[in-house]
């Protein structure tokens, strides 16, 4: 799965992935220590799945609090927005 985290200095948030999630996306979690952003899933199982978050990002992300989530199909050149998801910010 290809994913790709966008961020303005707003703090508006956007994830861009290629493939659908294997259950729902309940929530995402930023760990503020090791600059990573994790997907959990509906079943509360984080699938050992995360990102990391580039610095330049990283100090817009601590003021987010809900990030749109877009899934992009290139093939066909379209998009699905598939609405905001709550995002937890947190310290290891």
């Amino acid at each position: 799965m290809n994913v790709e985290l966008l961020i303005n200095d707003r703090a508006q948030a956007m994830i861009l992935y290629d493939k659908p999630f294997s259950k729902k996306l309940s929530w995402l979690e930023y760990d503020l220590d090791s600059s990573k952003l994790d997907f959990v899933l509906e079943d509360g199982d984080l699938r050992n799945f995360g990102i990391p978050v580039h610095p330049k990002l990283a100090k817009y992300m601590q003021n987010a609090y809900q990030v749109l989530m877009v899934q992009v199909d290139e093939q066909a050149g379209e998009s699905y927005d598939n609405g905001y998801v709550p995002l937890i910010i947190h310290r290891a």
